[in-house]
C-alpha cells in the first residue's frame, strides 16, 4: 500500500479523510460509552473491578453526535460500533443511537454489548436506528460462564440475544476461547450458533487485560480453533471481499457437504491484519487512539468543551490518525501491552 502524501510541513494529510503514513484510510469507528461493566471476565477485568472515570468526565449523548457528524461529514466514516465497558449501562444508549441515526451521513450503527439487559431495551434500539448487535458469549454451559464471567447470568444473555433477534437485529456472538476453560466447548458454541441463525466470531485473546497477566502459552490460537472445529465441520474460505474486516471469515458446512452457515476468526495476535486496519477509536473519556494496542492517545472531548470549532477538532483527530503506527507487533517480544485495559479503551 503506497504511503500517504504530506500536505506541505504540517505533517497533517493532503485529503480530507483519516490516513495514516502508511496508505490506510480509517473508515470504521469504534465509539466507547462508557468503562464500566456488569460482568468480570477473567481475561479483561479483575474480580475486585477497577477504578472507572466519574460520569461527567465521560462523553455526553451531544458530544458524542458532534464527534460521529464530523467523523462521517468530514472524513468518510462509514461504520460506527458503540462499544463499552458495557454500553446498556448508559442510561441514554437510545438518545445517542437516535441522535447518530439522524445525522445527514449517518453510518451503520452497531452495538458491542454482552446483552444483559438487552431483552428489555431490543425494539428501542431497533427503532432508534441500531442494525446489529455483536454479543459477547464465550460458552454456553451455565457453570463455565460463571467461571469465566464470574456472574451467573447467562440466562439474561440468551434472553437478550432472543429479544434482539424478534426485533429485527442481525446478531454475530463473539467468543474468546481460553485455554483448559472452555476451548473444548468451541464445537458446542458453533452449532449452537449455527441453529439460531447467529454469526459467530472466535477472537483470539489479547494482551488487554489491565493486570497485565495474558500470557502467550495460554492463547488458544486461530489455526488450533480451525483444527477443533474441523473435527465437527468442514471449513471453506468465504471468497466475499473482507474490505479491512478483522475477521478471516469461513463457509460451514456439514461432513455431507450442505451449508449451515459462517463463521469468522479474528487472529489479531497469529494472522495480524494490521497493513488493511479500517478503524480508528474514541475513549469514553473522548481521546483518538488510532489503534487498540497502542498507548498512544488524542484528547479531543477537552478542547471541544474549551470550545473548540469542528475545525480545530478534526485537525486533532487527522493528526493522531496520521501517526498511526504499522502494527502492534506480533506474538514476540514487540507486542505492546497496553497500560489500558479493554474496558477503559472500548472494544
Amino acid at each position: 500500500m503506497a504511503p500517504a502524501t504530506l500536505l506541505g510541513s504540517t505533517g497533517a494529510p493532503s485529503a480530507d479523510a483519516l490516513l495514516d503514513r502508511f496508505g490506510r484510510r480509517a473508515v470504521d469507528l469504534r465509539v466507547s460509552l462508557t468503562e464500566r461493566c456488569n460482568l468480570r471476565c477473567t481475561y479483561c477485568m479483575p474480580a475486585a473491578g477497577l477504578p472507572f472515570a466519574p460520569d461527567d468526565a465521560l462523553m455526553t449523548a451531544a458530544e458524542i453526535e458532534r464527534l460521529v457528524r464530523i467523523g462521517t461529514a468530514r472524513f468518510g466514516v462509514r461504520k460506527v460500533r458503540f462499544t463499552g465497558g458495557e454500553p446498556m449501562l448508559r442510561h441514554d444508549l437510545v438518545d445517542v443511537i437516535a441522535r447518530c441515526a439522524s445525522l445527514p451521513d449517518a453510518p451503520e450503527l452497531s452495538l458491542t454489548t454482552n446483552a444483559i439487559g438487552l431483552a428489555h431495551r431490543a425494539s428501542a434500539l431497533y427503532a432508534a436506528g441500531l442494525r446489529r448487535v455483536n454479543v459477547s458469549l464465550d460458552t454456553v454451559d451455565p457453570d463455565v460462564f460463571t467461571e469465566v464471567t464470574r456472574r451467573p447470568f447467562l440466562d439474561k444473555v440468551i434472553a437478550g440475544l432472543s429479544a434482539a433477534h424478534d426485533a429485527g437485529l442481525a446478531i454475530k456472538v463473539n467468543a474468546v476461547l481460553l485455554r483448559g476453560v472452555n476451548d473444548h466447548l468451541a464445537p458446542d458454541l458453533l452449532h449452537w450458533c449455527l441453529e439460531r441463525g447467529y454469526e459467530l466470531r472466535f477472537i483470539e485473546q489479547m494482551p488487554l487485560d489491565p493486570d497485565h497477566a495474558w500470557d502467550r502459552t495460554s492463547m488458544v490460537t486461530a489455526a488450533e480453533t480451525r483444527a477443533a472445529l474441523s473435527r465437527t465441520v468442514r471449513l471453506e474460505p468465504d471468497e466475499a471481499p473482507r474490505d479491512g474486516a478483522p475477521a478471516e471469515r469461513f463457509r460451514v458446512l456439514s461432513r455431507d457437504g450442505a451449508l449451515l452457515g459462517t463463521i469468522g476468526i479474528i487472529a489479531s495476535i497469529t494472522e495480524s491484519f494490521c497493513a488493511d486496519c479500517t478503524r480508528t477509536r474514541l475513549t469514553a473519556d473522548g481521546h483518538v487512539r488510532s489503534c487498540l494496542f497502542s498507548d498512544d492517545e488524542t484528547d479531543v472531548l477537552g478542547p471541544m468543551r474549551a470550545g473548540a470549532a469542528d475545525d480545530e477538532v478534526a485537525d486533532l483527530w487527522q493528526r493522531a490518525m496520521w501517526a498511526k503506527p504499522r502494527d502492534h507487533g506480533d506474538d514476540t517480544d514487540d507486542l505492546v501491552h497496553p497500560t489500558r485495559g479493554m474496558s477503559a479503551i472500548g472494544g
